[in-house]
């Protein structure tokens, strides 16, 4: 169904869907919440295990780790080369800033370099508390430049498309804020669940008894990403995209599910994409919670199925 340009989508599967929320409810009863570990290397090594609400990752040969230079050192990225690329895909991975792993989404980015006929190259960038803003930032930043300087002779193609899940979200509208001018250069974006607001939008404020990223949880991580840094200021739009001058951005997509806290972040970003003068459409997914795109749902199958198919399109294929 689509309304006023934001489509609704499974609710066919929607009883499915609950299900597996429920039996997530309770496996997250039953582990202990980043905040009340407080210890980001524990829950990264946790999660490197599965111990966490998201599958153990899967590391495949076909991803290969490089390296590009940074204004602080080399930036190590992980790229994925299809047989055949019309573009590249630049990637930035989610975690809250603090907790995701350039080799978590591997099965999902070598798919996605298959279907869109595009290489990836996902960036390894370094994680707060131990790095925080704006070495994150610094980072994708430095990646997405040098893509534009070098894809042509190291991928044959100079079509270029950005994107990324949760804080992945974020960076990758904070990379094409801090581009400029030069953000042209990018045919397109792909923010799937992404935060925007970090001062919390409506929807994270009243997300007690919502799963994956509860109002404590999304507190935290801003905590590590912006210490020191009371709500108003964390909405200063250099951290904030949602409050940004969002002027001359590509074309994007947004999706997030009903049931996620930042559910607000995407309605109000993509409708403040489009009244900058920009194209966007935004897909709200029937009770998916926070991160779907990661479980074995049909829904989430659908999804992907969906992002390369518009990544794709925006290099041409």
């Amino acid at each position: 169904m689509e309304i006023d340009g934001v489509i609704t989508t499974g609710e066919d599967v929607a009883d499915e869907t609950r299900e597996f929320n429920r039996s997530l409810a309770e496996l997250l009863a039953s582990i202990p919440a980043p905040y009340e570990v407080d210890d980001p290397p524990a829950t990264r090594a946790a999660r490197a295990r599965g111990d966490g609400p998201f599958p153990a990752p899967v590391r495949l040969p076909e991803g290969n780790d490089s390296a590009v230079p940074g204004r602080s050192g080399d930036i190590p990225v992980r790229i994925f080369r299809p047989s055949q690329a019309r573009g590249v895909y630049l990637h930035i991975h989610g975690g809250g800033w603090t907790l995701g792993a350039v080799d978590g989404q591997d099965p999902m980015l070598w798919q996605l370099a298959q279907s869109a006929g595009v290489a990836v190259v996902s960036v390894d960038y370094r994680l707060a508390p131990e790095h925080p803003y704006p070495a994150g930032p610094d980072d994708c930043e430095d990646v997405a430049r040098w893509l534009i300087a070098e894809a042509q002779a190291e991928f044959g193609t100079d079509r270029l498309v950005i994107g990324g899940e949760s804080a992945g979200g974020h960076l990758s509208a904070t990379t094409l804020l801090r581009l400029g001018e030069d953000a042209r250069h990018f045919s397109a974006a792909q923010l799937t669940f992404g935060v925007f607001d970090l001062g919390l939008s409506p929807s994270q404020r009243y997300a007690d008894e919502l799963l994956v990223i509860p109002t404590a949880t999304m507190l935290w991580f801003y905590k590590q990403f912006l210490p020191d840094r009371d709500r108003e200021e964390c909405r200063d739009p250099a951290y904030s995209p949602l409050y940004a001058d969002l002027r001359g951005m590509p074309p994007a997509r947004f999706v997030v599910g009903s049931a996620d806290p930042l559910l607000d972040d995407s309605l109000f970003m993509a409708a403040r994409w489009r009244a900058a003068g920009n194209a966007a459409e935004l897909e709200i997914v029937a009770e998916a919670v926070h991160g779907f795109t990661a479980y074995p749902l049909t829904i989430s199958k659908r999804e992907l199925d969906k992002q390369a198919e518009f990544i794709g399109r925006a290099v041409g294929r």
